[in-house]
């Protein structure tokens, strides 16, 4: 009996050691950027705050201006404007949060058994968030963008990033710094 249980132990040991094993790494990471269609040239959007001296969210639209190397939010209302040029984008990716629709949140305050439910009820709102740093200006921030469609926010994103020039690292697009400047020695 002895025995048996001796062997059952270090079988037991054995499987756990070799379970415990390093795995091998892909020899060359993939930073090339997800295959998707382009994204139109103008997108419904709802500006969700982040750039400074536009404090309150507003409904418009985000346009790709090529000619002047910016990402355009132009609000419903003409004389709203913002602009944040290519050069200035640091970093970019998709977030997603899930968040109660109003009349959920009502239904699920009201005392009765049947607000029980209404707890659960929950949707996704996608944002594509934006860190940019502008040499001009020496402002920074991060701003968020409320886009409807995951495939079209894709777009958007992998859109972005290529008029941008960032790379992609994990799930987000950052820019690289410069080799040259990093190593120069400031007198």
């Amino acid at each position: 009996m002895k025995i048996i249980s001796t062997l059952l132990l270090l079988g037991a040991l054995l499987t756990g050691a070799y379970a415990q094993r390093p795995r091998s790494a892909d020899p060359q990471p993939s930073t090339a950027p997800p295959a998707v269609k382009p994204a139109p040239k103008t997108v419904n959007a709802k500006y969700e705050g982040g750039v400074f001296g536009y404090t309150k969210t507003m409904q418009g639209t985000l346009t790709f201006d090529d000619g002047n190397n910016r990402l355009i939010f132009k609000d419903k209302k003409p004389p709203k404007e913002i602009s944040i040029p290519y050069g200035a984008i640091t970093s970019a990716f998709a977030d997603n949060k899930k968040v109660q629709p109003a009349a959920a949140t009502v239904a699920s305050n009201v005392p009765s058994i049947y607000s029980l439910p209404a707890r659960f009820i929950k949707h996704k709102v996608r944002y594509l968030t934006l860190q940019y740093s502008d040499p001009d200006s020496n402002v920074s921030g991060i701003t968020s963008f409320k886009i409807d469609n995951k495939d079209l926010l894709e777009s958007v994103l992998v859109t972005l990033a290529e008029k941008a020039n960032l790379t992609l690292r994990g799930d987000v697009f950052v820019k690289k710094k410069n080799e040259d400047s990093s190593k120069a020695i400031p007198k």
